[in-house]
């Protein structure tokens, strides 16, 4: 039997999610991903800070 097209794999077999350098709160990224990473609300944060940095 096939699986749908918007089938999502299980939980256990995703990678843990990276944690926030700022706030530790868990990212959108996994943890394998080299950098500084940020939440969705510390990285819009960090969007306006530096757009207006002139």
């Amino acid at each position: 039997m096939t699986q749908p097209h918007n089938s999502r794999p299980q939980d256990q077999d995703r990678e843990p999610l990276a944690e926030c350098v700022l706030c530790r709160e868990p990212t959108e990224y996994p943890a394998s991903t080299r950098g500084a990473v940020y939440c969705p609300v510390c990285e819009w944060q960090e969007a306006q800070r530096t757009a207006c940095s002139g």
